[in-house]
This record gives C-alpha cells, structure tokens and sequence, in this order.
C-alpha cells in the first residue's frame, strides 16, 4: 500500500512540474471574461508569482537567472520586473536605456522559462509622456508573445480617478495600437484601494483590461476585501499585482493569520497574486538576505521569514490547480 501511495505521489508531483514547466504554452493568450482571468480556452486561470523590487535599487536581481530559479523552486507562473521610474541613481528618469535593459533581461527570462510576466511602470505619479514612449516601444517590441501583462501605473498616491482615467486611456491607445490583446493592468488612488472609484467610472472601449488592487495583510484588514468585491460584483475585473504580509511600510512583523485570510479570499475568487518583493533591503517585505546570489540558487539561509512563507504558499497553490 505504500509503495502504491508513493507511486501516486511521485506521478503527481511529475504531472505538477511537467505542466509548471510548460504553463504558457499550455495556457496561452489570456484575456478577461466578465471579471475573470482565462486562458486560450476560455478558462479561467489564476496566475500567482512575484515581483521583483524596484529596478533601480536591486538591479542585481533582474536577470534571466533570477526568473528561472523563480520559476524552478518557488513554483512561479508569473513574475512582476518593477521599472523604477522616479526613484534611486538609476531611475528610468535618469537613466532610461539601464533600466529598458534590466527589464528586458527578465522578460526575456520569463519567455524562456515560459511563464507570464509583467512589465510594470512603478511610479506613484502621472508621467504621461514618458510612459507612453515607453509603452509604445515594449509593446511593439513584445506584442507577438503571450507572456506579456502591462502594468502602467502601479500606486497613484493623491491623483483623482479621473486624472488615473484620463492617463490609462491615452497609455492603453499607444499600447493596443501594437498589442491588440495583452492584458493590461490600470491602478487606482490611494495606493491601489479605492477600487470602487474605477468600478464606479471603468474605463470603456477597450478588451482584456483588468485594474489593479494591493493589499499589505497586517495593515489592510476585510474592510478593503469588502470594498474589492462590492467592486467585483459591479463588474470590475481585479488583479492582485502586488501584496504581502507585514505593514503597508514593507516592514513590522509578518500577520500569518492575516495574511491567510486574504489568500483563502483570493483563491476563492480565483483572483491572481503577486507577493513583493524580490530584494535585500532590511525590512520584512524584501524576501532576501544579502548573502542571497544575485542569480537565485538560494538557501534557506539566504531567505528572510517572508520570503520562506511565501515559497511554501506559491509552491502549495500552483501545485494545486
């Protein structure tokens, strides 16, 4: 009996890493059926990753690598290449061509590993001209390929929803005039809470547009899951581009009771996750040790308490679908 028990065992783990191996390839174009995420077949589909921290303070992460070891022993289907616009020595603003190369490297790194990722403008503020030039060229650069999300504001702050409004529509025309069908991923004020203001006023004329919530589970507590799915119910497809959980700060101890009750809600809406952050800055959210290598391969030992709960919580949920 158990040498039967471990036969089953093996083949599903088998049957769990060859389709893990191939998840775009199995799943192919996504796009957005009422408020869900689906695959080609038009079924839904529940991506679940990580998102790199900001490009410009752990350029040492983005590489092809990095992803595949992301993909390889944290079971990934998705990851998150976090463009700092504004912020660090090699913003976007300061130095564009640095920081189209570092994202680059992990799209790359996705296409080869054959998991989605997204491109994410990581900005608190509206640069409209800038994000439309860069959106035009990664868009027509890419569009070809079914791995691509588009995320083209990640938190406004204290800009109006119709300011974010306003701003997504002119970004979504440059992309969707390269990129007929990849999803793209629009932000909403005060950091990605106030979801009803875009389900109250969502943008129109556009297909495969999701828009985005974050929630940090020692800080957001149910009043915002509430909020999200009075949102949903409206008919505002949502998309959990990024989340953990410790404090809104990125820092304080991690709330495992909290932060299980906002997985449990996510898996039963079949709402995809993105958990931040791969990075070694001393606070609780960045999941690594500075002794982590910059090209993964890491150890227990190079993983902060996060970064150990989240590989089980990825590893347990993508094997389970």
């Amino acid at each position: 009996m158990k040498i039967k028990t471990n036969i089953i065992s093996a083949i599903f783990l088998l049957f769990f890493y060859v389709s893990n191996a191939q998840f775009v390839k199995e799943h192919g174009q996504l796009g957005v059926l009422g408020t869900q995420l689906v695959d080609k077949n038009n079924n839904p589909v529940v991506l679940r990753g990580m998102s790199f921290g900001w490009h410009s303070m752990w350029p040492r992460f983005y590489n092809e690598k990095a992803v595949s070891w992301l993909k390889k022993d944290f079971k990934c289907n998705v990851v998150r290449a976090a463009m700092g616009i504004e912020l660090g020595e090699k913003s976007y603003m300061k130095d564009p061509q640095f920081s189209k190369d570092k994202i680059d490297a992990v799209v790359k790194g996705a296409i080869k590993s054959d998991i989605y990722v997204i491109i994410d403008w990581h900005s608190h503020n509206i640069n409209l001209k800038e994000a439309k030039e860069f959106f035009a060229e990664v868009s027509k650069k890419y569009s070809k390929y079914p791995n691509i999300i588009y995320e083209i504001f990640n938190e406004p702050d204290y800009e109006s929803w119709s300011e974010v409004k306003v701003y997504a529509e002119e970004v979504i025309s440059v992309i969707r005039a390269n990129d007929p069908k990849n999803i793209i991923l629009v932000g909403s004020p005060h950091w990605d809470q106030d979801v009803d203001l875009a389900a109250a006023d969502p943008v129109r004329g556009f297909d495969n547009i999701m828009y985005t919530m974050h929630f940090y589970a020692a800080t957001h507590g149910k009043d915002l899951r509430d909020k999200t799915d009075d949102a949903i119910k409206s008919g505002l497809p949502i998309f959990i581009s990024e989340s953990a959980g410790m404090e809104a700060s990125g820092d304080g101890p991690l709330n495992i009771k909290a932060w299980q009750e906002y997985i449990d809600w996510m898996e039963s809406r079949k709402l995809s996750w993105i958990t931040w952050s791969v990075s070694d800055k001393d606070e609780t959210c960045s999941i690594l040790k500075k002794s982590a290598n910059s090209e993964g391969k890491w150890k227990d030992e190079d993983l902060k308490e996060s970064g150990i709960k989240v590989r089980e919580f990825l590893i347990k949920y993508n094997a389970e679908d």
